[in-house]
């Protein structure tokens, strides 16, 4: 291992960086910002840059000595006192403190038994997650890298929480999905140009102040704002309200969830009918519009998809409907579908059926018309690619071919050596022996809580990386203590965003805290993998060497290239950008022919004949109305919605001022219609208990007219807080929607995530309330 990678005993900031007392510059997923830790406090200001900053970066301002934070080595009990191998006191067990010698020691041992014994492929290098907006110290390419050297690979996961339908889909049946999402129909095409947005599923500014990367400015306020001073119109066509800003003057129409495909084969059949649509787009531009026609018009069910039929799925009415698709002819019209839409129960078909009605429209390709999936669902969407390459850390080669479709992990733990079905194949899962995590928290992003817990207690070894005591750190064997984003150095950077930061550390590390890297390349060593994983840089060094490349490419087009020392002085670095020329499908609308689509047929495929030779009957060969198996009943009279908070990224520093300070009695806040409300005697400001066949929360509720009747909608992120671990179905006290929700893919043929819509049964809670203990470390006992 090289001299100077941190250690627990090495100082964490280098000699040159500013004075203790300036700000210094960092970034987030949530924005830039510069940092100044003095006293014991911390004080963080936006970026002067950015017009609409985002509020989520005082969630940093008491997180660096939170008493949630891990500082020390610790594993459980009973794996140290038994070594390897399934065990349901996970989650249920105390802690010992060991040192970080100890801790290597035994853990290189256990990777070098797995690794011996059962191969890399028993191995699940999980670290699905947003650890940070540093490209270096991103916790997904360490772990990844580290286990492709040290042992050979892993199992990996594909696909998204987010996105796990639409990902498998889009490319499939209409273009790239980056290229839909990071190269299509920007903001400032919609300000310009669009005269109508029908925005499925909103465009919520929660979601798109958010960025995997880094974000400097938030435009989406202020353009959807000059898109309305022009004169166009937003529609929001979702349960809630609150899914487009104030700033657009959206007509709302407050529609059942997951009925939205039918309100787009009602608009479709209107559009047909009444000689609307552009058959010309359609003859060269896709494939399968006969056969898709003929379904719309009933004639292979019997059932024409019109307003009447619609409005009765749907909630809204046959003349609104009606309205709605006679103000679209003619008009320069934008399709959007959020990434709500898709996590659901076949998922796949609001996604398809949204490019299938811009074609009808014949608006696919023209700028600030056509189709723009999840634009809207994250910062980085709608805007410019940069003009040169940013820094990326190789995750070297994974020598294990298999791999799982990322929400189907609980799956694979249950079910080691059966089959499922995925994008036209029949895979089996493999068995695991070792779960390897660092960066994300399952436990919040991972459906139906109460099994994933019994899956975790499937494996042999569990170990998390972490900085803060998370449910999935409770539940592990290893905790080992890791850095936040403000005690190390990195390089901020997204591949949409025109600024690169240089990432200064604020703070000394918590406690014994080290970073991923250093972490990795003590076990690599350990393992005889040291100099290939490290490669014989420091921290600096691999800076250095990431931001060359960068570099190099800016010298070439004659942009401003400075050193790395001088970048790292200045604290950012402005990016050329590419032009906004509307990508992928504004090339193929001018030149079909020399600009195919990279799908089967070079063209939109309204219907697909790879997906229809599938057979599965969950994802049939053109957009279809499946209907929803899990529909309101006495037992779950209510559809909860689990969207996105508005106070934190996921679950990141749930802990922070920003999220606390928003919750109720210590509580996630629900919201329900008052006419819901009225007959269970629920009031503003109550607290109640959410409940279903898979588990139970609480949760504080206020009442609104935003939201549909019928309707619970409780945002994800929460920790999981159970009142007792020792139990199998533990009411959670902090209101993680989770323990509601179902495992199960969208589809056989994408297996992405449902955890949007779920049903559950509502009542007033009246005991005594349960303290919150989400924060609170875990019961250890001296080693």
């Amino acid at each position: 291992m090289p001299d100077d990678v941190r250690s627990a005993e090495e100082v964490s900031i280098t000699d040159d960086v500013l004075p203790a007392d300036d700000y210094k510059p960092h970034t987030s997923h949530w924005g830039v910002f510069s940092a100044r830790w003095r006293d014991g406090t911390l004080d963080v200001r936006p970026y002067p840059k950015d017009p609409d900053p985002n509020r989520l970066i005082h969630n940093f301002t008491n997180a660096l000595r939170h008493k949630a934070r891990v500082g020390e080595p610790m594993v459980r009990r009973g794996w140290l006192e038994r070594g390897p191998g399934p065990d349901t006191r996970r989650g249920r067990d105390e802690f010992v403190p060991v040192t970080w010698e100890k801790a290597m020691t035994l853990l290189a041992t256990e990777l070098a038994r797995v690794k011996d014994r059962y191969g890399p492929e028993a191995v699940f290098g999980g670290s699905y997650g947003w650890s940070s907006a540093g490209r270096f110290h991103h916790a997904q390419s360490q772990v990844h890298r580290f286990l492709n050297i040290a042992l050979g690979g892993y199992v990996k996961s594909v696909n998204t929480y987010s996105s796990g339908a639409a990902s498998v889909l889009i490319p499939k049946v209409i273009c790239d999905y980056e290229e839909m999402t990071k190269n299509n129909v920007s903001w400032n095409q919609i300000a310009e140009h669009t005269d109508i947005v029908l925005a499925f599923g909103g465009m919520a500014l929660k979601n798109s102040m958010v960025a995997g990367g880094s974000i400097s400015q938030h435009i989406e306020r202020q353009s959807m704002a000059r898109a309305k001073a022009r004169g166009c119109k937003f529609v929001l066509i979702s349960p809630l309200r609150g899914d487009l800003p104030e700033e657009a003057g959206a007509e709302w129409l407050g529609i059942t969830p997951g009925t939205d495909i039918a309100l787009m084969l009602a608009l479709v059949h209107t559009l047909v009918r009444e000689g609307q649509h552009d058959q010309a787009f359609l003859d060269r531009y896709t494939v399968g519009w006969p056969i898709f026609k003929d379904y719309v018009f009933g004639a292979v069910d019997g059932q024409p998809k019109d307003a009447a039929w619609a409005s009765q799925i749907c909630g809204i009415s046959e003349d609104t409907i009606l309205s709605i698709a006679r103000q679209l002819a003619g008009r320069r019209v934008l399709i959007g579908v959020s990434h709500s839409l898709q996590r659901s129960e076949h998922g796949e078909q609001p996604v398809w059926m949204g490019a299938v009605l811009a074609s009808v429209l014949g608006q696919i390709g023209l700028p600030g018309g056509g189709y723009a999936y999840a634009l809207g669902s994250i910062a980085y969407y709608g805007r410019r690619y940069n003009a040169v390459s940013g820094p990326t850390l190789s995750q070297a080669k994974n020598g294990v071919k298999d791999f799982i479709p990322v929400a189907r992990i609980a799956d694979m733990l249950l079910n080691p050596g059966t089959t499922y079905r995925y994008s036209g194949q029949t895979r089996t899962y493999p068995n695991i022996k070792m779960v390897y995590w660092a960066g994300g928290n399952p436990f919040h992003h991972h459906q139906d809580i109460n099994r994933l817990r019994d899956a975790f207690a499937r494996v042999d070894t569990l170990v998390v990386h972490e900085l803060a005591w998370t449910a999935t750190a409770r539940h592990a064997d290893f905790v080992l203590p890791a850095t936040m984003t403000l005690e190390r150095e990195d390089i901020g950077y997204s591949s949409n965003d025109p600024l690169m930061v240089a990432m200064h550390p604020v703070a000394e590390p918590y406690g014994q805290a080290r970073d991923d890297y250093a972490i990795f390349a003590e076990l690599a060593q350990r393992l005889g993998r040291g100099e290939a994983f490290t490669e014989g840089r420091t921290v600096r060094r691999w800076l250095e060497y990431l931001y060359e490349r960068t570099r190099s490419e800016l010298v070439d087009l004659g942009a401003n290239a400075p050193s790395f020392e001088e970048f790292w002085a200045a604290g950012t670095l402005e990016i050329p950008q590419a032009p906004d020329d509307g990508g992928q499908l504004r090339s193929f609308r001018t030149d079909p022919i020399g600009n195919p689509l990279p799908t089967p047929s070079g063209k939109i495929e309204i219907f697909s004949e790879e997906i229809s030779s599938f057979n599965d009957a969950d994802c049939p060969g053109h957009p279809t109305w499946l209907g929803p198996t899990n529909v309101p009943s006495k037992l779950a009279p209510f559809v909860l919605v689990s969207n996105q908070p508005k106070t934190r990224l996921h679950s990141q520093l749930d802990f922070g001022d920003h999220s606390a300070n928003a919750k109720m009695r210590g509580r996630e806040i629900a919201s329900m219609h008052p006419e819901d409300a009225a007959p269970l005697k629920i009031k503003d400001g109550d607290i109640i208990r959410l409940f279903n066949e898979r588990g139970a929360c609480l949760a504080g509720v206020t009442l609104t007219q935003d939201i549909v009747r019928g309707i619970i909608q409780l945002p994800t992120g929460a920790w999981y807080d159970p009142s007792d671990p020792e139990e199998n179905m533990p009411l959670c006290v902090h209101g993680n929607p989770n323990v509601l929700t179902r495992d199960i893919g969208t589809s056989a043929f994408a297996q992405g995530c449902t955890g949007q819509l779920t049903t559950v049964n509502v009542e007033r809670f009246e005991g005594n309330l349960p303290p919150i203990r989400a924060y609170d470390p875990p019961n250890s006992a001296d080693g």
